[in-house]
């Protein structure tokens, strides 16, 4: 489709965090822009300030007659919409050009030099970080990532005049395949997503085969600790990263001070001195070399890669401090696969090794519960005290035996509470509070500003 043809855009799934940075894109460029979601929340009510018009009725009379022409019209869909969705349904059924969100970002870096961030975990923060960096060098460049980066309070960057784009490449329902980089990222492997995948080594597969999508003069960057299984990669060339351990590229001499790092970095061209990292978390750091990498190979200046990552100000969500004060800190972060769970807790209790650290978990899906229960289970007991909710079942129905109680029984953890949301607060309340985390990838996070209030912050 040549997407200068269109006049329209509908998105299905607006309120998305990458449909809707896909809207954002198509309103820049001075489109109509309009969409569907389940649920009203902070993202869509900022979608209609800025005129692109959210409804939240799955019904035919609520598109409105600029999106009824099937030749300047394309619709967006997110594969989590279910297949009896009406209006998605009526615009297949009469003959308009349907595509899933990752066919459109596809189409659009097609002609781009494209920066594609791929992994079961940390691809929001490589693919944040390396927009900001690039933003504030010479290189420039359009980015769509998954997360609300706090510098800007988008998921859209844009470039006036930058060939580069920067994308996340996301293995559910192996969307990553419609992506064909000149620079790629592979940050984890861990299993995940059992529900689209058999199992973690056709997971692994479909990455295999996302490594050979690279353009044969484009490089790929690989965590040091899979790179062996990516030697095969179409790209030119392949460079491996770490935190601290030999890689083409690590950290050297790390100092940390509370929630800020400072460290050297190593790379094939030599050691640079004194970078600046305030965003708290070894796996953070880690992050911040992996995309570094990236941005030291498309020629940014070293000097301009140190200014802009000690400004970095971090993703909501992502390591999120809601409250830090000496005697209460509050932090929230999307984790919602165990491997993520342990860093996330890892780097808490590496911060504040004194405090009590008492968590509350919302699983994310009925197939990742019973597909991980026992990592769950494992991952929740390096907290002190942990809060388990109900499982938020997205796009899912229930599966019968799968509830929460089946991690809550594996964890060995006897200060554990298991309650349902309405009663979080009220839990909370009778609870001593040092360092708490939410966690969780489902609508935990409408609990943020309640939590704060019981906080009287």
């Amino acid at each position: 489709m040549d997407l200068n043809q269109l006049n329209s855009v509908f998105f299905i799934g607006i309120g998305g965090i990458g449909m809707s940075a896909l809207a954002r894109y198509f309103k820049h460029l001075g489109l109509e822009v309009q969409g569907y979601d389940r649920t009203e929340t902070k993202l869509t009510q900022q979608l209609d300030k800025e005129d692109i018009l959210v409804h939240f009725e799955d019904t035919i009379d609520r598109i409105d007659n600029d999106f009824l022409d099937k030749d300047s019209t394309l619709v967006v869909f997110t594969p989590a919409i279910p297949k009896e969705h009406l209006q998605l349904n009526y615009f297949i059924n009469n003959g308009f050009t349907v595509m899933k969100r990752a066919e459109v970002l596809g189409l659009i870096t097609q002609s781009r030099k494209t920066i594609a961030v791929a992994g079961t975990h940390g691809k929001t923060t490589v693919s944040t970080m390396i927009s900001h960096l690039l933003h504030h060098s010479h290189i420039g460049c359009d980015a769509f990532v998954g997360g609300i980066a706090k510098n800007y309070n988008s998921n859209l960057i844009l470039s006036e005049k930058s060939n580069f784009a920067v994308v996340e490449a996301d293995e559910f329902d192996r969307s990553f395949l419609k992506l064909f980089p000149f620079f790629a990222v592979i940050t984890a492997t861990d299993a995940d997503h059992l529900d689209i995948y058999s199992s973690k080594e056709q997971m692994l597969e479909s990455f295999k085969e996302f490594s050979k999508q690279i353009d044969e003069n484009g490089v790929l960057f690989v965590r040091k600790q899979i790179y062996s299984n990516f030697i095969d990669t179409t790209a030119k060339m392949l460079f491996t990263y770490s935190l601290k351990a030999t890689a083409d590229f690590y950290a050297k001499n790390i100092r940390q001070n509370r929630e800020t790092y400072q460290f050297d970095l190593k790379t094939p061209i030599g050691e640079f001195k004194d970078f600046t990292l305030g965003m708290p978390g070894l796996v953070n750091l880690e992050n911040a070399v992996a995309a570094l990498a990236v941005c030291l190979t498309t020629g940014a200046k070293v000097e301009d890669l140190k200014k802009s990552l000690a400004d970095f100000k971090g993703i909501n969500r992502r390591f999120d401090y809601r409250i830090n004060t000496e005697n209460l800190v509050f932090i929230d972060d999307y984790a919602h696969h165990p491997e993520e769970l342990k860093a996330v807790i890892n780097s808490v209790k590496d911060i504040y090794s004194s405090k009590k650290i008492t968590g509350v978990f919302q699983p994310h899906l009925f197939t990742r519960t019973r597909d991980f229960a026992e990592d769950f289970a494992k991952s929740l007991d390096l907290l002190d005290e942990i809060i388990l909710l109900d499982i938020y079942p997205a796009r899912e129905l229930p599966i019968e035996g799968v509830t929460s109680e089946i991690i809550f029984e594996k964890i060995k953890n006897t200060n554990k509470t298991l309650c349902n949301k309405e009663e979080l607060i009220d839990v909370l309340k009778q609870k001593k509070i040092e360092v708490l985390l939410t966690l969780g990838a489902g609508d935990i996070d409408k609990f943020l500003e309640p939590i704060e209030l019981m906080f009287n912050v």
